[in-house]
């Protein structure tokens, strides 16, 4: 089997990182790189990311996650890096355009040997006045751009987590 296949049959979600092994900026620019070639609607490209690997801005973001979650656990598990992955907030198709660039990183990771998982509430955070703040603090209009999910980034404490089974009626064919 391909390696591209091979990647996507055995990429995981990790749920449990070493919040001390940050991946090298190198690794982090080739995931966001395949992000930009997400497949997106018409090839307007109305997503954009913002990497985050600043620790104080790290725990801020988790923080205020955990506040939406209605919990004080960090729901980022740890992971030292963040890819937050916004859509134009007016697209009709932002969530699918937002979505495909959160798989494409999170395939990206996977074939290079940094571990991932998709975490939400990225819309209620950027929709806060704290989130509002934080984009603009990297010149992103928070009136024109809505968050679409996180993708955490980093290195697994332990083993690679079993595939649950995928469901008997999971497909169905029409011939």
């Amino acid at each position: 089997m391909n390696k591209t296949l091979t990647d996507i049959l055995t990429r995981r979600s990790v749920r449990c990182f070493d919040p001390d092994r940050m991946p090298t900026d190198e690794q982090i620019a080739t995931i966001v790189e395949c992000g930009k070639y997400a497949a997106n609607g018409m090839g307007f490209q109305h997503t954009k990311m913002i990497v985050i690997t600043r620790r104080d801005v790290r725990d801020r973001l988790s923080r205020m996650n955990a506040a939406i979650l209605g919990t004080q656990s960090d729901p980022f598990y740890g992971a030292p890096a963040i890819i937050m992955v916004l859509a134009k907030a007016d697209w009709r198709n932002r969530v699918y355009d937002g979505s495909l660039v959160m798989g494409n990183l999170m395939l990206a990771a996977q074939a290079i040997g940094v571990d991932s998982i998709w975490i939400h509430r990225a819309k209620e955070e950027c929709e806060s006045e704290e989130g509002r703040e934080l984009l603009r603090s990297v010149g992103i209009d928070p009136d024109e751009w809505e968050g679409i999910g996180h993708c955490a980034l980093g290195f697994r404490k332990g083993e690679v987590p079993a595939p649950k089974p995928r469901k008997a009626d999971f497909v169905h064919w029409i011939k």
